[in-house]
């Protein structure tokens, strides 16, 4: 890698190495860092012109111990005149990300878009940042280092999101992903290809279910399982021999599976979690078919769907498209897809979900017809000892609990016929209400009907993985 010099202004930058393995754009992202001029402002003089973001290196002759030349000018924040009245560009920056509502973009790294929005859409959770900060720098238990430096990376990233208003160059993140995963470093004529944003986000869940562990952690940060896994119990039946069995197991997203009777999430996610396998059967001594119907038995604080919209053509020899519309709604009720077991549990909660809500409109609700039965039945006991049997209840009663209901906080989409080609979005609702499209670099606001648009039906950006967050019963303490 040929290191070189850079003027700027008055200024000499010495010492620069080069990676001519990736894009210019990178090393204008580590310009960025040394002088504060953002990448899109950066005029740098080299051999032919000035230097494109997509540029190839090798027909560049930069040499090592090259000094290059720089224009351009670095973000200020404009100081107020002395009891002016106050700006949001006058705030100090972490100020101004309060301010502005929402965290900063992610520049391109080149065709690094099904990343940006697989970070984008995950930093939306509170508690995964919260396990992140609590997360020891060193390593500990059985984690290996790639592993490590990866989750470590995701904390630094998501870090600083939150207090930037200008645009994060996540470089470090990308070099510790593709150091963990080579697959995200494959290349095509010396550049780096677009990669499948599921699997980007599928396999950085993983690792970070495996780093964020109690041992990890400092302070009782909830797990991976306990934000993101679903439990499913599956049973397997034979039609031809009557073999039966229940078989369990834990993943971290629903399959909607698209077909031409799939219209809508709940259509799709009834077909994810009933399907056809063959296998051995020991009753006949010779393959035969399975059914497997799986309902849930365990639901998470964050709930993913993954929408299967690609399939591997071989005509091609590569991963096309469905197209097809498919509508999803921005409150989901999987109450339907849960086992016996789990529509028990979740009774109680939920008729405190529906009480609660009914108290919100005006409406009765069923815990005053059941609270005046127990004054009466309590009148009957001795005073001093029914308050302590309550308050032992009380103690034992979660203050929160999952009811199975859900709200849409994040939607990813692609845009495009192909998943290693096209353009990846993050769509992540704030907590004020209102949602922003993540385009790399350049956030914007959108409306909420903006959002129902992504379903899908032409070349449009559509819904490809949404993430819904647990609406919860608060028992009374």
């Amino acid at each position: 890698m040929p290191t070189v010099s850079v003027k700027w202004q008055k200024e000499v930058f010495p010492g620069i190495e080069i990676d001519t393995s990736q894009p210019p754009i990178v090393f204008k992202s580590q310009l960025y860092t040394l002088t504060g001029v953002p990448p899109e402002r950066q005029k740098i003089m080299v051999k032919g012109g000035i230097l494109k973001d997509d540029a190839d290196w090798s027909t560049l002759g930069v040499k090592d111990g090259q000094k290059l030349m720089m224009i351009g000018t670095a973000d200020e924040i404009v100081k107020a005149p002395e009891k002016g009245p106050v700006f949001v560009e006058d705030l100090p920056e972490e100020e101004q990300v309060v301010a502005l509502g929402h965290s900063a973009g992610l520049y391109n790294l080149g065709n690094t878009c099904y990343m940006n929005s697989t970070l984008q859409c995950l930093h939306s959770v509170p508690e995964l940042k919260s396990a992140l900060l609590s997360y020891s720098d060193t390593v500990r238990g059985s984690v290996d280092q790639a592993s490590h430096s990866l989750t470590v990376a995701t904390r630094n990233t998501f870090g600083e999101l939150d207090q930037s208003v200008r645009p994060v160059a996540p470089l470090h993140f990308l070099q510790t992903l593709r150091k963990k995963y080579p697959q995200f470093a494959q290349q095509h004529n010396n550049v780096y290809m677009q990669q499948d944003a599921e699997e980007c986000w599928t396999q950085l869940v993983y690792t970070l279910s495996q780093t964020l562990t109690p041992e990890s952690s400092e302070s009782a940060a909830l797990s991976m399982k306990e934000l993101f896994g679903i439990d499913l119990v599956s049973r397997v039946h034979c039609a031809e021999s009557g073999e039966e069995s229940l078989e369990t197991e834990s993943v971290y997203s629903l399959k909607c599976h698209i077909s031409q009777d799939v219209n809508h999430l709940h259509e799709g996610l009834k077909h994810g979690l009933k399907s056809e396998l063959e296998k051995v059967s020991p009753a006949l001594g010779r393959t035969a078919i399975y059914t497997r119907e799986s309902r849930i038995n365990q639901l998470p604080r964050y709930l993913t769907v993954q929408f299967v919209r690609f399939f591997w053509k071989r005509e091609s020899n590569q991963k096309a498209k469905i197209l097809r519309k498919v509508d999803y709604p921005l409150e989901l009720d999987v109450y339907e897809f849960c086992s016996d077991e789990l529509k028990q549990k979740l009774q109680a909660p939920r008729q405190m979900l529906r009480d609660a809500e009914n108290v919100k409109f005006g409406l009765k609700t069923q815990e005053k017809a059941s609270s005046s039965k127990e004054k009466e039945g309590s009148s009957s006991s001795t005073g001093d000892s029914s308050s302590m049997d309550i308050d032992k209840a009380d103690a034992s009663v979660p203050k929160k609990q999952l009811t199975g209901v859900y709200d849409l906080i994040a939607v990813l989409t692609h845009k495009g016929r192909s998943a290693d080609s096209g353009h990846y979005v993050g769509w992540v609702k704030q907590d004020d209400g209102k949602w922003i499209e993540f385009d790399d670099d350049n956030p914007n606001i959108r409306k909420e009907e903006d959002i129902l648009k992504l379903s899908g039906g032409g070349d449009w950006h559509m819904a490809y993985i949404c993430l819904y967050k647990a609406r919860m019963a608060e028992s009374k303490s």
